[in-house]
Protein backbone atom coordinates (compact mmCIF):
# COMPACT_ATOMS: atom_id res chain seq x y z
CA UNK A 1 0.00 0.00 0.00
CA UNK A 2 1.13 3.44 -0.82
CA UNK A 3 2.38 6.10 1.50
CA UNK A 4 -1.00 7.03 3.99
CA UNK A 5 -1.25 10.51 4.13
CA UNK A 6 -1.18 11.37 7.64
CA UNK A 7 -4.61 11.90 9.92
CA UNK A 8 -5.19 15.16 11.32
CA UNK A 9 -6.88 14.04 14.60
CA UNK A 10 -7.67 17.40 15.82
CA UNK A 11 -9.11 18.53 12.51
CA UNK A 12 -11.52 15.68 12.43
CA UNK A 13 -12.35 16.52 16.18
CA UNK A 14 -13.27 20.13 15.15
CA UNK A 15 -15.55 19.09 12.58
CA UNK A 16 -17.55 16.43 14.89
CA UNK A 17 -17.08 19.98 17.42
CA UNK A 18 -16.08 17.60 20.15
CA UNK A 19 -12.96 17.86 22.57
CA UNK A 20 -10.64 15.24 23.00
CA UNK A 21 -8.32 14.41 25.52
CA UNK A 22 -4.41 13.39 24.44
CA UNK A 23 -5.32 9.91 25.75
CA UNK A 24 -8.77 9.65 23.43
CA UNK A 25 -6.44 11.39 20.15
CA UNK A 26 -4.69 8.75 20.40
CA UNK A 27 -7.49 5.78 20.78
CA UNK A 28 -9.16 7.31 18.19
CA UNK A 29 -6.29 8.27 15.37
CA UNK A 30 -5.36 4.44 15.60
CA UNK A 31 -9.03 3.24 15.54
CA UNK A 32 -9.67 5.66 12.52
CA UNK A 33 -6.67 4.71 10.66
CA UNK A 34 -7.88 0.84 11.14
CA UNK A 35 -11.49 2.26 9.65
CA UNK A 36 -9.59 3.94 6.96
CA UNK A 37 -7.30 0.89 6.06
CA UNK A 38 -10.47 -1.51 5.91
CA UNK A 39 -12.20 1.15 3.30
CA UNK A 40 -8.52 0.54 1.34
CA UNK A 41 -9.14 -2.57 1.17
CA UNK A 42 -13.11 -2.70 -0.13
CA UNK A 43 -11.97 -0.21 -2.83
CA UNK A 44 -9.56 -2.85 -4.09
CA UNK A 45 -12.88 -5.02 -4.94
CA UNK A 46 -14.28 -5.55 -8.42
CA UNK A 47 -17.38 -3.81 -7.66
CA UNK A 48 -18.95 -3.58 -11.69
CA UNK A 49 -20.89 -6.04 -12.08
CA UNK A 50 -22.89 -5.41 -8.92
CA UNK A 51 -26.11 -3.52 -8.74
CA UNK A 52 -26.31 -0.60 -6.05
CA UNK A 53 -28.80 -1.10 -3.39
CA UNK A 54 -29.88 0.51 -0.53
CA UNK A 55 -30.62 -3.09 1.44
CA UNK A 56 -28.73 -6.37 1.36
CA UNK A 57 -31.77 -8.32 0.75
CA UNK A 58 -34.82 -6.60 -1.92
CA UNK A 59 -37.16 -5.11 -0.36
CA UNK A 60 -39.99 -3.82 -1.64
CA UNK A 61 -43.15 -2.51 -0.25
CA UNK A 62 -42.56 -3.84 3.26
CA UNK A 63 -46.09 -1.95 4.87
CA UNK A 64 -49.31 -4.09 5.40
CA UNK A 65 -52.40 -3.55 3.36
CA UNK A 66 -54.63 -0.79 5.14
CA UNK A 67 -57.38 -3.26 6.08
CA UNK A 68 -60.49 -2.33 7.97
CA UNK A 69 -60.61 -4.06 11.91
CA UNK A 70 -62.54 -4.08 14.72
CA UNK A 71 -61.43 -1.78 17.22
CA UNK A 72 -61.03 -1.34 21.00
CA UNK A 73 -64.40 -0.07 22.85
CA UNK A 74 -64.20 3.19 24.06
CA UNK A 75 -64.77 2.77 27.34
CA UNK A 76 -61.62 0.33 27.49
CA UNK A 77 -59.86 3.33 25.32
CA UNK A 78 -60.55 6.49 28.26
CA UNK A 79 -60.41 3.75 31.28
CA UNK A 80 -56.82 4.85 32.33
CA UNK A 81 -57.01 8.10 31.45
CA UNK A 82 -56.55 10.81 33.70
CA UNK A 83 -58.84 13.04 32.52
CA UNK A 84 -61.34 12.81 30.28
CA UNK A 85 -64.92 13.79 28.84
CA UNK A 86 -67.62 12.67 27.13
CA UNK A 87 -65.93 9.32 25.97
CA UNK A 88 -62.99 11.07 25.27
CA UNK A 89 -59.12 11.63 26.56
CA UNK A 90 -58.26 15.13 27.46
CA UNK A 91 -55.09 16.55 26.58
CA UNK A 92 -53.16 19.58 28.01
CA UNK A 93 -53.15 22.60 25.40
CA UNK A 94 -49.96 22.50 23.16
CA UNK A 95 -50.35 25.66 21.12
CA UNK A 96 -51.49 29.21 22.35
CA UNK A 97 -54.44 31.29 21.10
Amino acid sequence: MPDKPAIDIDHVANLARIELSPEEKRVYLAQLGKVLDYFARLDELDVSNVEPSAHAAPVYNVWREDVPAPTMDTADVVMNAPQKRNGQVLMPRVVSE
